[in-house]
């Protein structure tokens, strides 16, 4: 994998906030939440600590489209039998309304560049809905049946859902 270039960083400081810190990936960048009265010098060092165990988290992700694909292949053998082909699979910059797209026709899969820094099971769920349209086409019940097979389906499509990028149903 390759290494991943380092996050923007938003503090937004309230006054609400006594004590803690919290730091979210958002779009890429890192919103970090601390108290009004914490000052730039005492916050440094905890963001740091924030970025390093964020760091942790997505350095499993794939980065590259080379990655993407080792990524692809395993999970076609875990829940399609390896029976699946397509011709690629790549990041898109272009996707800001979806997490990906397939066009099983001219088998290629595009995934939204933003999932690069989600966590890997989310990324997992999207490679596993793209690879179904393989087989089917549309969302209907068989389709759902082979996205289904991934054990965090229902988790990855609330954790989409719950930051936007999937409305009532994935494409």
């Amino acid at each position: 994998m390759t290494e991943q270039k380092p996050w923007p960083v938003k503090i937004m400081r309230s006054a609400k906030r006594k004590k803690t810190v919290s730091a979210e990936l958002k779009n890429g960048e890192l919103v970090v939440r601390a108290p009004a009265r914490m000052s730039d010098r005492e916050l440094a060092p905890i963001i740091e600590k924030l970025q390093k165990r964020l760091r942790k988290k997505t350095n499993r992700i794939p980065k590259t489209d080379e990655d993407l694909e080792v990524m692809a292949q395993q999970l076609n053998q875990i829940y399609f039998s390896g029976r699946l082909k397509w011709q690629s699979i790549r990041y898109v910059t272009n996707q800001n309304r979806r997490f990906g797209s397939c066009t099983p026709s001219l088998g290629t899969i595009r995934l939204s560049d933003r999932l690069a820094s989600m966590p890997d099971w989310v990324l997992k769920y999207v490679i596993v809905h793209e690879l179904a349209h393989l087989e089917e086409a549309n969302h209907g019940p068989n389709f759902w049946a082979l996205v289904n097979r991934y054990p965090l389906t229902e988790r990855a499509r609330g954790y989409l859902m719950a930051i936007g990028l999937e409305e009532d149903a994935p494409n």
